[in-house]
């Protein structure tokens, strides 16, 4: 086991590696965090064995959750380390990939952290414990880490819409529904489930692994790195906004990313906050 400050990279075989997201206590989508995957992305590019990385949370209540704020616009000094606006090259890499990526999502998945789910090219989901949501419009802002595109593709647009402008919490069993999960797997099946399907996966020629993914990315619409900067330039401006400000001082006040409390019923409470 490799252990940084975000991820744990478990070497399972040559060919299967799982990473365990850690970043206690709210499992927030931090600089750090970014770039730690920027350093794994150019180790799973160099590595001409592997064939399938699977992601999960060492928090069972939190696959990975939302921007922390607090820390917005801070580029750490560490290997790997960029802005924000380096977030589409990253999908981009990860989704044209020669290695298959599997979001393997226990907990909350909210904003960023739903939108790492989505750019990885599989979902498994737990049945009873995986929350999905993106809350941004609840914040008097925009979704701009590729979930416009991701679901745009995947669900179409009512129910982008209704994902989007409802920022509310979504379960496995209506992600499974809509299409934006591949399946809802109950909690205690999903580890081997999950498990199986990786090794199963790494025992394959990794050209043939690698040529089918292209020619599905060619034909299912993969979202272009042009269009996921689109978004994320447009969220730098939207961030501007008055209404935004004088909602993140209110988020900030009730506990945004830094109560357990307030974040386990996120959805729930910012649209009591948005209300008053």
């Amino acid at each position: 086991m490799t252990v940084t400050n975000r991820l744990n990279v478990i070497r399972q075989s040559p060919a299967y590696w799982r990473v365990v997201i850690h970043n206690p206590p709210l499992n927030l989508f931090d600089p750090e965090m970014f770039a730690e995957l920027n350093v794994l992305m150019d180790e799973i590019e160099g590595d001409a064995d592997l064939r399938i990385v699977v992601f999960e949370s060492g928090d069972e209540d939190f696959f990975v959750n939302h921007h922390d704020l607090a820390s917005h616009g801070v580029v750490p000094d560490q290997q790997g380390a960029a802005s924000f606006d380096h977030w589409p090259s990253f999908v981009t890499r990860l989704a044209q990939s020669s290695v298959l990526s599997v979001a393997k999502v226990r907990g909350r998945a909210r904003a960023q952290g739903f939108e790492f789910a989505l750019a990885c090219d599989i979902r498994f989901a737990s049945k009873e414990r995986a929350v999905f949501s993106l809350i941004e419009v609840a914040g008097a802002t925009v979704p701009g880490g590729g979930g416009i595109e991701w679901l745009s593709a995947l669900v179409g647009r009512s129910r982008s819409l209704e994902i989007i402008l409802g920022a509310d919490d979504f379960d496995a069993d209506i992600a499974e529904r809509y299409g934006w999960v591949n399946r809802s797997v109950p909690d205690s099946e999903l580890d081997a489930f999950v498990d199986a399907f990786a090794q199963r996966v790494s025992r394959f020629e990794k050209r043939a692994l690698e040529v089918s993914k292209k020619l599905v990315n060619a034909r299912a619409g993969v979202p272009s790195e042009g269009d996921l900067w689109v978004s994320n330039h447009v969220l730098a401006g939207v961030d501007a906004w008055p209404e935004a400000s004088a909602m993140l001082t209110k988020l900030n006040a009730a506990g945004f990313g830094q109560s357990r409390d307030f974040e386990l019923n996120l959805a729930e409470n910012l649209g009591s906050l948005s209300s008053e």
